[in-house]
């Protein structure tokens, strides 16, 4: 690959800002319109609004750790990257497509390159049911909430709600609960990337529900359609030998 209009963003942060103006010495940098490929300074939450942003261009997105914890970055240095950037693997993702029915009979859709999350609400315990493909899965899940992740998240919320890490080529999709309390021994469920996952709301008067995709919360839902959008591909860059693929494996092995 060779990259030729770069443009390169920033957080609001100050590290992220300062690394900005080093590299705006050394690098013309161009507008996003104009680029193709996007340097992103700041955290994952930064590069996942980036990526969110760019969506619909596919213009590859770099990212560079100016955060915490950065899985989906790369290391932060001030030299070599146009070098870096003309030796980066691709990772191509797919995100997923939320469509979130309200109480009011509203119709909310957003797009989630981690996961789309279901939350209670209030101290009352959510109760949902699961469909698959038009078919009932499961009658009854009392929970806290549920996620369905990509394998790019696999490694952030869903990780942390003690689901399976999803490897990025696997073609799958995780549906894991967040505190199960009936039944309590169920640990969410691994489906085809094609699967189209419809998620019920059940007594949402007294058991309000909200969905996030990412960072869209829509509150007071009824019932959420979900499955993966392949009309749309996301480019990320990443160092040679440091794949997200390699991060991913990586991760399952970390203690």
């Amino acid at each position: 690959m060779k990259f030729n209009q770069i443009c390169c963003l920033a957080s609001d942060h100050i590290e992220a800002q300062q690394a900005l103006a080093d590299l705006q010495k050394h690098h013309h940098f161009v507008s996003a319109e104009d680029a193709d490929v996007i340097v992103a300074l700041g955290g994952d939450g930064f590069m996942l609004q980036t990526l969110h942003d760019s969506m619909h261009a596919m213009i590859p997105i770099y990212g560079m750790n100016l955060g915490s914890v950065g899985f989906l970055m790369n290391e932060y240095h001030k030299t070599n990257l146009i070098e870096r950037l003309n030796k980066a693997e691709i990772a191509q993702i797919h995100p997923l497509s939320m469509r979130a029915i309200t109480a009011t009979g509203e119709e909310q859709s957003a797009l989630a390159i981690n996961e789309v999350s279901l939350l209670r609400e209030t101290r009352q315990t959510a109760k949902l049911r699961i469909s698959i493909d038009g078919k009932v899965r499961m009658e009854e899940l009392i929970c806290d909430g549920l996620i369905v992740a990509t394998p790019a998240g696999s490694t952030a919320y869903n990780l942390s709600a003690y689901g399976p890490i999803i490897p990025i080529n696997a073609g799958l999709l995780a549906v894991t609960p967040i505190s199960a309390f009936r039944p309590r021994r169920w640990r969410g469920a691994l489906l085809p990337h094609s699967a189209s996952i419809q998620i019920e709301v059940l007594n949402a008067g007294k058991r309000p529900v909200s969905a996030v995709a990412d960072n869209t919360e829509t509150r007071n839902i009824t019932s959420v359609f979900v499955e993966e959008d392949r009309s749309i591909t996301i480019n990320m860059l990443f160092d040679e030998g440091h794949s997200l693929e390699e991060r991913i494996l990586a991760e399952q092995f970390s203690h």
